[in-house]
């Protein structure tokens, strides 16, 4: 009986990065159609490596935070042709959907946010987005809330939240309780000292403008933002969204508005979702500060796959930090929940007529829940700032 062989092809860098470039400009739908684009052709057809590898691949980069279809690529141009290759092939998949966020960010920022005329439209958006992070929400729930405790820290994390604690108390304590949860004692203690230190740091949730700020963010705070982002995407690129809203909504620097329609834009590119993130850093720190928060949000992803990966498998295994990881993916999952009433707060405040916001937030949530094809959020947000304009909210 043979042995069925899988090896990447002979291949110049050159060629690499164009096959990972076409990837990138196909990438529509999210991670999942693009992870199965990625295995269709790589896996299936090329034979690259094979399925139980991918498979077991895929389980690592789900437990790793970063958008995992880039980091799928990044490790498959790493298996053809290295590290220089893994960062090729990352770059060539990012590249289409960073281009065209730029282009989308420049458009709305000189051009179309000044224009009274599509405050409707934006707002009709910006309903549906919320729709949208609330079906992810659920989501992601559904596979990380997996029993009462986890359901309590994630109830805890988002009254922490909402109470303006700082984004690190709630993680760090959930992963520890979590972790230790057989062990009363050292529970006792870690209660104490979150309890502790929420009173000693917690403050008002952040002052939000109505409008973009006439200051820009500083560059190295922007990458920050983006690193705090990329290190702290647990679950889906939606995860990535409350810390990358509290470094630039959060300081003035653009509005609730401004950054939902963001992440609209990068629901309808061909691009992971997180590069909503390259739109916040534009707006916010022109290109300067769009290329700073790129490369933060996406310097994790490179960086597992192309250090640490021949270690990572091995560690993933420890049962121990399992537990830490699924405390920790249970508290983001609160931390998303509480983003979601603050985004929605903010836009019920910016809404002239409510009755036709809610009827609008009633059809797009109704719309996503029933529709999973990857056309599904383009579609709802086209419709909603049609909808938007029509009702003129």
């Amino acid at each position: 009986m043979m042995t069925e062989t899988y090896s990447p092809p002979r291949i110049s860098l050159l060629q690499l990065f164009l096959r990972f470039l076409r990837f990138g400009c196909l990438a529509f739908g999210g991670p999942v159609a693009q992870i199965a684009m990625v295995k269709q052709a790589l896996v299936e057809e090329d034979r690259w490596i094979s399925p139980v590898r991918f498979n077991r691949l895929l389980a690592v980069m789900q437990v790793l935070p970063g958008p995992e279809a880039h980091e799928l690529c990044v490790h498959l141009g790493m298996v053809a042709r290295g590290r220089i290759g893994g960062l090729l092939a990352g770059l060539g998949f990012m590249l289409p959907g960073f281009v065209l966020m730029l282009g989308a960010a420049w458009l709305y920022k000189d051009w179309i946010f000044s224009n009274p005329a599509m405050a409707p439209v934006f707002l009709g958006v910006q309903i549906a987005v919320l729709a949208i992070i609330l079906r992810a929400v659920q989501r992601i729930g559904t596979h990380i809330l997996e029993d009462r405790l986890l359901w309590l820290l994630a109830a805890a994390s988002l009254g922490a939240t909402l109470l303006g604690v700082p984004f690190w108390l709630p993680l760090i304590s959930a992963g520890l309780f979590y972790s230790f949860a057989t062990r009363p004692a050292i529970i006792a203690s870690v209660l104490v000292v979150a309890i502790l230190l929420a009173y000693l740091t917690s403050d008002a949730a952040p002052v939000v403008k109505a409008n973009i700020a006439v200051s820009e963010a500083g560059v190295i705070a922007l990458f920050i933002a983006g690193l705090k982002g990329g290190l702290l995407t647990f679950g889906g690129a939606y995860t990535a969204i409350p810390y990358v809203r509290a470094d630039t909504v959060g300081r003035g620097w653009l509005s609730d508005g401004s950054f939902l329609d963001g992440v609209a834009l990068a629901g309808m590119l061909p691009a992971p979702l997180v590069i909503f993130a390259t739109f916040a850093g534009y707006v916010a720190g022109g290109f300067p500060g769009a290329v700073a928060i790129t490369v933060g949000m996406f310097l994790p992803a490179f960086a597992f796959s192309m250090v640490f990966f021949e270690r990572l498998e091995a560690v993933v295994e420890n049962p121990a930090l399992h537990n830490m990881l699924a405390g920790v993916a249970a508290a983001v999952v609160g931390v998303i929940a509480a983003t979601w009433l603050q985004f929605g707060q903010s836009t019920a405040q910016r809404a002239t007529d409510l009755g036709s916001s809610a009827l609008i937030f009633a059809a797009a949530l109704w719309v996503v829940w029933r529709w999973k094809g990857k056309l599904a959020a383009p579609a709802i947000i086209f419709v909603s700032g049609a909808a938007g304009w029509w009702l003129n909210l």
